[in-house]
Parts: structure tokens; sequence; C-alpha cells
């Protein structure tokens, strides 16, 4: 839907993704003010809007496999962390520079999740989700036992260089990330509109209806899994590098049931969703953060119990809120509010 007075005259411009003057003002805007954040903004919130970025990404991936594809999964986490340890064990062992370990990483960890994902052709649902908690115990069970992990101990990681400057820091780092996030993000919002993505919400919708159809089942399933751990090991990638260091630790399966309140949080089968998911969640635990040690000293009889419960119970409340009220999501909201834009000053 357009604004009042504003009309396609031609196919491109209606099929565009960004289709008025508005939406490429403010677009364009947004994308400078995340260039310019590193001159001005403290550390803190640099450090912040790096983890942000790198989780928006692994949810886009997990966004295009159970929102689009209708695949739930709880292994985004695990292959975070092969991305995360391929590209470790890439630079710093085999002295690979990060250019090139970034995007082989992502594959390495497509090329697992296909095998990942093979269940799916048999189990879906329920089913299918534990089959993916087993493979998180998996690779993490490899990742502890392996020598070339490290172990236990983990693997130090180089920063990424361009000739002699290095990208040691959370300043340097972020104009690689961020861009990276907007890459990703321009990626998967033109793949759902592709016949890639009508055919993975075909599969989401009716498997049964789909495959009578013509949709090939064991490729689309299979191509959705590779799409989703790819976008996983991207986001491993930069964690590690942006870290300098990797351990199995930075990667609990609680992460898992966070990205997937991102995305009841923010809307499922939506690409603008998981922004919004992803940053309410992670201010949420940010919050929480802070939060815990002033509730520890109102309550000292308690001790640290109600501190740690705290980020437990607030994720809980949040999502029991969203699926009672709006279980579309703020993405849902965000669209009535687009649509009551456009039609001012009509009501309807």
């Amino acid at each position: 839907m357009l604004p009042c007075g504003t009309f396609n005259e031609d196919y491109g411009k209606d099929t565009a993704v960004i289709r008025t003057r508005l939406q490429w003002i403010v677009t364009i805007s947004a994308i400078v003010l995340l260039l310019l954040v590193p001159l001005f903004g403290s550390y803190y919130y640099i450090g912040l809007i790096n983890k942000i970025a790198i989780t928006i990404i692994a949810v886009l991936g997990l966004q295009l496999m159970m929102g689009y594809c209708g695949l739930i999964s709880f292994g985004q986490v695990a292959f975070m962390a092969i991305g995360a340890y391929a590209s470790a064990i890439l630079t710093a062992t085999y002295g690979w520079p990060f250019w090139l370990a970034l995007p082989v990483s992502g594959i390495v960890a497509g090329i697992l999740g296909i095998i990942g994902g093979a269940p799916s052709m048999r189990i879906k649902g329920f089913y299918l989700a534990l089959a993916t908690l087993a493979i998180y115990y998996i690779v993490v069970w490899l990742i502890i036992h392996l020598n070339i992990t490290g172990g236990v101990k983990g693997l130090h990681v180089p920063p990424p260089t361009i000739g002699g400057f290095a990208f040691d820091s959370d300043e340097k780092i972020y104009y690689i990330i961020v861009p990276v996030m907007l890459l990703m993000t321009y990626f998967a919002k033109n793949l759902t509109r592709s016949r890639v993505g009508r055919a993975f919400v075909a599969i989401r919708d009716n498997d049964l209806a789909a495959a009578v159809m013509g949709v090939n089942l064991f490729y689309y399933k299979l191509l959705a899994f590779f799409i989703g751990c790819f976008f996983a090991g991207i986001a491993g990638s930069l964690f590690a590098h942006w870290m300098m260091y990797v351990n199995v630790e930075q990667f609990p399966l609680t992460d898992a049931v966070f990205f997937i309140g991102m995305l009841i949080v923010g809307g499922l089968g939506t690409i603008t969703g998981v922004f919004f998911g992803t940053l309410l969640i992670s201010l949420l635990i940010e919050g929480v953060t802070f939060a815990s040690p002033m509730l520890t000293k109102l309550l000292p009889a308690l001790g640290m119990a109600p501190a740690a419960a705290l980020a437990a119970s607030s994720f809980g409340v949040i999502i029991a809120l969203f699926l009672i009220f709006e279980p579309r999501g703020l993405a849902h909201r965000w669209t009535i509010f687009k649509a009551s834009y456009r039609l001012f000053p009509f009501a309807y």
C-alpha cells in the first residue's frame, strides 16, 4: 500500500524493496546514522550494537527456516558455534585471511546444516525441534573433545586486518559487523520475495499441498536449513573475531530459546520482525543485567536467587503476553501503523 496520491507506473517500481522517496530518505538516513555511531557513541553502546547486529544475522537465518519454511530449530546456536570455530581454526591455525574465512565459515555451517536438517523430511513440529536440540548437544560434545577446537580452553582468534590495519577494537570492527548485517538483511529480504521464498511459504502453510503443486520438499527444506545455518555461521565468525577468543561456553542453549523468543515477539514470517524482536529482547537482557544488583540489595535475605531468576521470568512473561495479546508480533503492529499513515487523512 502506497501513500494517498502515489501510484506506480511500471513493474520495476511496483516490485522495488524501497518504493517511495520517504522510504529512501529514511533508509539512507538510518544507514548514515549507523555509520556515524562510533564517532559519538560510548564504548558500551558500540559493543551493544555489535552484539545486537550479530544476533540479528543469526535470527535472520532462523526466521528463514522457522518463520518462512516452518522448520522449528533449537540448533541455531550450535551452527553459530560451528561458524565461530571454523573461522577461528582457519585464521589462527591455518593462517587464512578473515575475508576468506568469513564466507567459508558460513558455507561450512550451511553444509553441516544440510546434514542436520535431513530429519526434516520425515518429522516436523515438536519432533523436529527435539532433533535439532540433539544436534546442539552433539556439536557441544565434539567441540569439547576434539583437539583442533582447543577443548574447554577454547581458541584465540586474530582480528581482521587490511594490510597493516587491524580491526582490533569495538569501534573498528563495528565497520565490519554492521555492513555485513545490512548486506545479509538485504539478501534475506530479496530471498523472501523470490521463487525460493514463495516455495518456503507454501511448505510452511501446507507441505502436502505444496508437494501436489510441484514444490520439491526435499530440495527446499534442505535449502532452508543450508541458508539458515549459513547465516548462523556468518554470525558466529563475526562473533569470534569480535571477541578475539572463542569458547564453547559462549554458545549456551538459552540463546537458542532467546532466538525463538525474538521471532515470537517480533513476528514470525517477517524480516522487520527480526529487528523488532532482537532489539526488544536484547534490551530486556541488558536491563535485567543492570537491575539484578539493585534487586539483590533490596532483598538481601534472599541472596542471589531473585536476581538470577529475573531474566528468565521477565522473558517468560513477555513471551506469554505476546502469545496472548499479539501473536503476530510487533511487526504486525508496525504494519497497522504504516497503513494508517499511508491512508491519512482518510480513516479507511
